[in-house]
């Protein structure tokens, strides 16, 4: 897909062309991820996800971070990316944000690469429908009830986090392979 150059695209082209910037980067470490990836701890002290007696996956947390902060496992980053992108949408599209409890993530492999595939398809949906004016308008997350944080800045943001969270998961597929 070719981006919109940002010049003649305006400030919505140039957060989308950083997000298809950030999103071709991602998919480079998706396109290599083996689902043995996303369990695979990389030091002693880590988060990831863990069978509920139910069967679900459930994500470590801590309502305060720990000092010092847990590695997190593929599987945690890539929940973690579900979680704050599926609430963002929920924000974005005036609905009802999901508790983080709510957000289950599908497994390693394939169905958690087309879960965020599927986040990536909704947020381009989304970014359809927006104009440079509505980025002016106050962001309903994730700076609840603080006008001077705009649409614009909660795309920003996006990508971003995208941004870091994909180096993440490219990084411990990296150590992986070369361990």
């Amino acid at each position: 897909m070719t981006a919109p150059t940002p010049s003649a695209a305006g400030r919505i082209g140039l957060l989308r062309w950083q997000f298809d910037l950030t999103w071709s980067l991602f998919e480079y470490h998706l396109e290599r991820l083996e689902p043995e990836d996303f369990l695979w701890e990389p030091a002693p002290l880590c988060w990831t996800l863990r069978r509920s007696p139910e069967g679900s996956w459930v994500p470590d947390w801590a309502d305060t971070e720990p000092d010092p902060v847990p590695v997190p496992t593929v599987a945690w980053v890539s929940w973690h990316i579900g979680w704050w992108w599926s609430v963002t949408l929920d924000h974005a599209r005036g609905e009802h944000p999901r508790e983080r409890t709510e957000i289950m993530w599908p497994g390693a492999g394939e169905p958690t690469l087309t879960w965020l595939r599927f986040l990536r398809t909704e947020w381009l949906a989304h970014l359809d429908t927006l104009t440079d004016a509505d980025l002016d308008t106050p962001a309903p997350f994730p700076w609840p009830d603080d006008p001077s944080h705009t649409k614009a800045h909660m795309l920003a943001w996006v990508n971003a986090e995208l941004m870091k969270n994909a180096t993440e998961i490219g990084q411990l597929r990296m150590l992986r392979a070369a361990s």
